[in-house]
């Protein structure tokens, strides 16, 4: 096992573990977070019915830095859960570390409205 599958390992073992420790309700829905070397994407799912109810991403973003792009992608996701009528939900950081862009998407739908 090289270097490469073996980060990869980790990282599936880490996701599968807060994975088994999460759920969305029709209450309390999960807002799943995936960030790619480019973009980085929320949606905001209900596992009981596996429905996505909101959903957004940075592709069509203008800021200029990845950070920046990630407090965006928050507020909006914010915005969009409200008018879904969505207050509270579970964050799923998808198995990356809680620093950078995965804590700027919390910290922002956080300052939306959103509650953890």
């Amino acid at each position: 096992m090289n270097t490469l599958q073996k980060k990869q390992a980790i990282f599936a073992r880490r996701k599968s573990r807060i994975r088994a420790k999460i759920s969305g309700t029709t209450e309390r829905p999960r807002l799943a977070v995936f960030k790619s070397h480019k973009y980085i994407y929320a949606q905001i799912i209900d596992d009981t019915k596996g429905h996505t109810l909101a959903s957004f991403d940075s592709r069509a973003s203008k800021a200029k830095t990845p950070v920046e792009r990630a407090k965006e992608v928050g507020v909006e996701i914010a915005k969009k859960a409200k008018t879904a009528k969505i207050s509270k939900v579970v964050f799923d950081r998808g198995g990356y570390i809680y620093t950078g862009k995965i804590k700027m998407v919390a910290d922002a739908a956080r300052e939306g409205g959103l509650e953890f």
